[in-house]
């Protein structure tokens, strides 16, 4: 058992359940601030370090109220893109590993954001986008191929999303500023330390994928019957009205239907460790009945 799961097991208890309503809450409630009282955020709300150092300790989470879009319509598009990812995380990883990604992601903004304070002497504007954007990256590997409706009508899987999310990071990386880079790496911290440290959620659903796949690709090459005829192959999904006996003088159980029950040769268990695998097939000859 790993570590991750022994914590699991101590603490997992204590995970909050559906903490992702509380994020698209905050986003909510960031929205109305934004519509209303713009300058509430900026006197009273953001990361300033010099006002936490002071006693403002709240804005070490009123931070994330700030709406990554002020347009109403981004907005309401937006909480229910980060409704869906978090909900469906959840449901595959488990509210434990959820919350553990949520926290990892919101300690790491503030850790660059502390770091790029001490280095440079300024409070940098941090907010929870890239937060939100970490689960499309947490999405896309943990399910590559799930398609999402680009503006309602392109599909477009979820892996190829992700591609282009790097894409621009790496650009950003290349043109930005180093306290912007600071902020983009240690943003990228939770998903960093899930896939390449922790990986037992991703595993998880993976194996499970796996596995569901391998009972379809069964369930399509050998669907399942009842009955076999042990000469002809036919089963009862051939032909309902079909009946099948076993035959008490061959070795393994063998099954005929009607037509071959008193036609066939009889399998010895001679017959049976000659065979490769084990098994013989009957054979079939025109035998009188009587």
């Amino acid at each position: 058992m790993s570590f991750f799961d022994k914590l699991e097991q101590k603490i997992g208890k204590y995970a909050i359940p559906h903490l992702i309503l509380i994020l698209v809450a905050f986003y909510a409630i960031g929205l109305l601030i934004q519509l209303i009282a713009p300058q509430l955020y900026s006197d009273w709300l953001w990361l300033d370090f010099d006002a936490i150092g002071q006693g403002q300790v709240w804005r070490l989470i009123t931070y994330m109220l700030y709406p990554p879009s002020t347009n109403i319509l981004w907005a309401v598009l937006g909480c229910y893109v980060l409704y869906s990812l978090g909900t469906t995380i959840e449901r595959l990883w488990g509210t434990f590993y959820l919350n553990l990604y949520v926290f990892i992601g919101l300690i790491a903004n503030l850790a660059g954001a502390f770091l790029i304070y001490r280095i440079w002497g300024v409070s940098y504007p941090v907010t929870a986008d890239q937060l939100y954007l970490s689960f499309l990256l947490a999405f896309s590997l943990t399910l590559p191929d799930a398609e999402f409706l680009l503006f309602f009508v392109l599909p477009v899987k979820a892996k190829y999303l992700a591609i282009l999310y790097g894409i621009v990071t790496v650009i950003e990386l290349i043109v930005f500023d180093w306290p912007s880079r600071i902020i983009i790496f240690f943003s990228l911290l939770n998903f960093l330390i899930f896939f390449l440290l922790i990986k037992r959620p991703v595993k998880r659903v993976q194996q499970v994928i796996r596995m569901q796949r391998f009972r379809q690709d069964v369930r399509r090459a050998a669907p399942l019957t009842r009955h076999r005829c042990a000469v002809c192959g036919r089963t009862e999904k051939d032909d309902p009205s079909l009946e099948f006996r076993f035959c008490s003088k061959c070795a393994g159980g063998k099954e005929y239907c009607m037509e071959h029950l008193y036609t066939h040769v009889h399998v010895t268990e001679a017959d049976l460790k000659s065979s490769p695998d084990g098994v013989e097939d009957a054979e079939y000859r025109e035998v009188d009945p009587s």
